[in-house]
């Protein structure tokens, strides 16, 4: 199927995405709207310029939703401003990184809220068009607002296109606030957007906007509301998905676009590609993927160990045996990286297309949801689905009688969320919502020692309050005073 390219449209990008930041908006002056929006096609490439911003953001999203984990640490040549920060959970109000993701993010709203602004002046739509465009922009004004508000707690709220005067002044609204614009946005986009298979691919659909709410309800702890979205799902769009079944086909290029995904990003080898498959590699390179790496992170012991014998998960994650490309004649070294993105790609940037949402997801909130309603045979069938999967048959598969009370039910799920989900940039969310955030970094894991395969484990200070990041200091600085208030501890 024919991929979006969300970055041929420069013009859309200029007059629907000019704000650089939220309170560092470019004057309406310079726009031409006057002479865009008029037709279609317009608002067609506005909507392409939304998906821009998450497909700009979302290959360095790792840096603050892996790094300060434990999946993930720091490799000793890694020069990225404010990642040393991220890995020893010393972050603070003027951290790049932090900045850069709230900027982006909130660029992306603004670019949503101009299309949802000019939506009536185009006359020329073919039949569902214009509702397909409304439910796209909903669909991600609600995904960006979901990572902020989990990320930073109450966060300003924008649904319009605002002045530099009107920007300063918009305070942060309360969570619940923002958790209910999300929902409205994602009701209204499940209602017009059209099934995955009748939209192109990299476009949202009806499907994914079913599983962000259900996602959504979760994480707010609704287990009736997320248990209904759920029924709604497997009735109105599930047939169409699955899991693969090899769980490695998820992360080739020929198999990218497959019965497990949702929703995912598209990217294209060299001229509108990411440097994830290139990121976690050992510097000299990888035999049969590319000439060099970046090595900016390495895979943390505490993950690699909760691998078991037989988990076919490890290997597409995991690469524990490396040859070094100029020494290819010499028995391999014992150096794990992560190699889930390592596809074979030109000028560090390749083509793999990065999932949002997958079916796997879908399953294991499932099994979230129905043990919190008291269903705990139906949530372990949910979960062995993934399990199943991840061994090939059903002999590792959680039991009753394995599984016996709330905690060890809690403990498996959560471990099979990491496990799947490694370097997807859940972990953190998973980490704070579970209330383990604090207790698990403090026995954090790392491999110093490769040559000696020793673990050692780095002395972290996880704090109550870190469970939100701090709100940017120059959005301080730019916003009227007293408008937008630190979080606690920073």
């Amino acid at each position: 199927m024919k991929k979006i390219f969300y970055t041929l449209c420069s013009l859309a990008f200029l007059l629907s995405g000019c704000h650089d930041s939220l309170l560092n908006p470019v004057p309406e002056s310079v726009l031409t709207e006057k002479n865009y929006y008029n037709t279609a096609n317009d608002i067609d490439l506005a909507v392409l310029g939304i998906y821009n911003r998450l497909q700009t953001r979302k290959p360095t999203d790792y840096q603050i939703l892996e790094v300060p984990t434990d999946n993930l640490y720091l490799s000793a040549n890694t020069l990225i401003e404010g990642t040393p920060e991220m890995d020893m959970l010393s972050v603070n109000a003027t951290n790049p990184l932090i900045a850069a993701f709230w900027e982006t993010t909130y660029n992306g709203i603004f670019r949503t809220n101009a299309v949802l602004t000019n939506l009536d002046k185009p006359t020329d739509y073919a039949s569902g068009e214009k509702e397909q465009f409304e439910g796209e922009a909903k669909f991600m004004r609600a995904l960006f607002y979901f990572d902020l508000v989990r990320l930073f707690g109450d966060v300003p709220k924008v649904t319009g296109i605002l002045s530099v005067e009107e920007a300063a002044s918009i305070g942060r609204s309360a969570e619940d606030e923002i958790f209910a614009l999300i929902i409205e946005d994602l009701e209204r986009a499940i209602e017009i957007l059209p099934l995955k298979n009748a939209i192109e691919n990299g476009r949202a659909n009806k499907a994914a906007a079913i599983a962000l709410l259900i996602k959504v309800h979760v994480y707010q702890q609704n287990w009736d509301l997320a248990k209904a979205q759920l029924d709604r799902f497997f009735k109105e769009a599930g047939s169409s998905f699955s899991l693969v079944s090899d769980f490695s086909s998820l992360w080739k290029i020929a198999s990218e676009n497959n019965t497990e995904v949702l929703f995912s990003l598209n990217y294209i080898d060299g001229s509108n590609g990411h440097n994830l498959s290139t990121a976690f590699l050992p510097n000299s390179g990888v035999i049969g993927i590319a000439s060099r790496g970046n090595e900016i992170a390495l895979p943390s012991w505490s993950l690699h160990k909760n691998y078991v014998e037989g988990d076919r998960r490890k290997s597409p994650t995991i690469t524990e045996w490396w040859i070094p490309p100029n020494t290819p004649n010499v028995p391999p070294i014992w150096y794990p990286y992560v190699n889930k993105y390592a596809v074979p790609h030109t000028q560090g940037q390749s083509g793999l297309d990065l999932p949002i949402l997958r079916y796997a997801d879908i399953l294991l909130l499932q099994a979230e949801v129905l043990y919190h309603l008291g269903q705990q045979q139906e949530a372990l069938n949910a979960l062995n689905k993934i399990r199943a999967r991840a061994f090939g048959n059903s002999d590792h598969n959680y039991t009753t009688a394995s599984i016996t009370n709330e905690q060890d039910f809690f403990h498996v799920l959560f471990l099979e969320r990491q496990l799947e989900f490694a370097y997807e940039n859940e972990r953190w969310f998973d980490l704070v919502r579970s209330g383990k955030f604090e207790e698990v970094m403090k026995q954090e894991e790392r491999l110093f020692n490769h040559a000696n395969q020793t673990p050692v484990k780095v002395t972290l200070k996880p704090q109550a309050y870190m469970k939100r990041f701090p709100i940017p200091q120059r959005q301080i600085d730019q916003s009227a005073a007293g408008i937008l208030v630190q979080n606690e501890g920073y």
